[in-house]
């Protein structure tokens, strides 16, 4: 797929299928046709009475260049931004395209309004037509024959705009990716693996620690939950440094941004396993490290100034003769011990460690990012990221980023009152606290791991990591949430916390 933004007159415009945006606020194109420019005010006002919805195409006869012209309205979709609207028409428009073999697509956003889309209609254009064929054995994608133009009325803001959008499709395709592959294939070490490639590909620092590191540094969470598993446990930290223009010092007082992301390559739930329908989804257990590393690729390409460590907690649930059990009880690194109630409640047992970590590394912010429980999906369904944790400012930032990126979030509590339901005879705490309220003792779990001195965040991306049905500019299967949210936080810290 060849993907461009020209700033060539309407006159000059040539396409086997041309989209137009309709919006009741703003001119996203301008056209130099009368004749075309009159059916699409007849449209436009009957898009506007709710008299139509969904595309409308025709063919414009009087141009031999113009072979169709599909045009949506913003006001067919409910409850989304402009940017968002746009990104789904023509996320529609491409898909349109590659099934009706129109190779050559023309997207106007040429008024001085559609500017600003440009960015999120190119992302939209890598977004749409992603799939996971490399086990097929025809790979042959239509989408490699096509070229899609971006008529825009600026060719210079619009290229740098054009170029962002293109990181980011291309980094939550990327997390995409990862979550599809099988669990024998992205285990623990081919995950860590991963990082260390994305690391050296940008400088970044690198460390790990295998399963003799973690042993010898107490890391327990990620021994026993990977105690089951051929593939031994690992957890990795990736550390990008904002650059140092020459003739200056690097600031002082640089806030220190963790990401810990839940590497669970394959949960089978062990010894309490989980029914057999649907397991095979649950080789995207690891869809938060996944978004993690999606967005460290991004932060490489896009360059915040501010420091930026992604840690992932890698390994595999199984059962097995040597598998943790119900009943065990973990001792963590900072001393608090946990008894295991249930070994499918294995996610905040690596997390633990994820954070723990962080604070040792010097965090000043941490967000943790994972698939972690069912209730949270129960509660806020798969358009609803969950987040939780202890300062208001970096819970508003998160959620503010997200919405830019067109990632949704709402805040869960954490009372103080349900940190009883973790109480155990046997432990400081338990890894289960029973049927009520799951997602939110989840977060207070981890909260207990959280250094003090850090501000922190949870996302529990249970539902939003995986669409059951096409959705937006999404097909069925995984989405690469929270790479968007995590890389727009970083990439425009100091907006959010001014």
């Amino acid at each position: 797929m060849y993907l461009k933004p020209i700033a060539n007159p309407p006159s000059e415009w040539k396409a086997d299928l041309l989209v137009l945006i309709l919006d009741k606020n703003e001119e996203l194109f301008s056209l130099d046709d009368e004749k075309l420019q009159e059916r699409v005010d007849s449209l436009k006002e009957e898009y506007n009475s709710g008299n139509r919805e969904g595309v409308y195409t025709f063919e414009p006869r009087h141009r031999e260049d113009i072979g169709t012209v599909a045009v949506y309205s913003t006001s067919s979709y409910k409850g989304f931004s402009t940017a968002e609207v746009i990104k789904t028409c023509v996320a529609s428009a491409i898909k349109m395209a590659a099934d009706t073999r129109r190779f050559n697509v023309m997207v106007a956003l040429n008024a001085p309004n559609g500017l600003q889309y440009v960015g999120k209609a190119a992302e939209a254009s890598g977004l749409a037509l992603w799939s996971f064929n490399c086990y097929k054995k025809d790979k042959k994608d239509v989408s490699e024959d096509m070229t899609i133009q971006f008529a825009v009325s600026e060719l210079a803001p619009a290229e740098k705009a054009f170029a962002e959008g293109l990181v980011f499709a291309n980094c939550v395709n990327m997390a995409r990716n990862l979550c599809c592959q099988p669990g024998d294939v992205i285990n623990p070490q081919t995950l860590c693996a991963e990082g260390k490639q994305l690391a050296e590909e940008f400088g970044y620092e690198f460390v790990e620690y295998d399963e003799p590191r973690l042993k010898e540094e107490g890391f327990n969470g990620h021994i026993k939950v990977g105690s089951g598993s051929q593939y031994p446990p690992c957890m990795f930290a990736i550390t990008y440094t904002p650059p140092v223009p020459e003739g200056e010092e690097a600031p002082k007082d640089l806030p220190h941004l963790a990401l810990v992301g839940k590497g669970l390559t394959f949960d089978s739930g062990g010894i309490s396993i989980k029914p057999a329908a649907n397991m095979h989804e649950m080789k995207g257990d690891m869809a938060g490290a996944a978004a993690v590393l999606g967005a460290m690729r991004a932060i490489g390409n896009l360059k915040p100034k501010i420091k930026v460590t992604a840690i992932i907690c890698a390994a595999e649930n199984m059962p097995d003769g040597k598998a943790q059990r119900p009943g065990d009880i973990i001792t963590y690194k900072n001393g608090k011990s946990v008894h295991v109630e249930n070994t499918d409640a294995e996610g905040r047992l690596v997390l633990a460690d994820g954070l723990i970590l962080a604070g040792e590394m010097g965090a000043t912010h941490i967000i943790d990012i994972c698939t972690l429980t069912g209730a949270c999906v129960r509660a806020l369904g798969e358009s609803f990221t969950g987040i939780m944790g202890n300062n208001r400012s970096l819970i508003n930032a998160v959620t503010f980023a997200g919405g830019v990126q067109g990632e949704s979030y709402w805040k869960l509590p954490l009372p103080l009152e349900y940190r009883k339901m973790l109480d155990t005879p046997y432990a400081d705490l338990t890894n289960s606290a029973g049927p009520l309220a799951g997602a939110i003792t989840a977060g207070l779990f981890l909260k207990e791991f959280v250094p003090e001195s850090a501000r922190w965040a949870h996302l529990d991306i249970a539902g939003p990591a995986w669409r059951s049905k096409a959705w937006k500019y999404y097909p069925a299967g995984p989405t690469g949430v929270g790479v968007r949210t995590l890389t727009e936080l970083a990439w425009h810290w100091d907006e959010y916390f001014k």
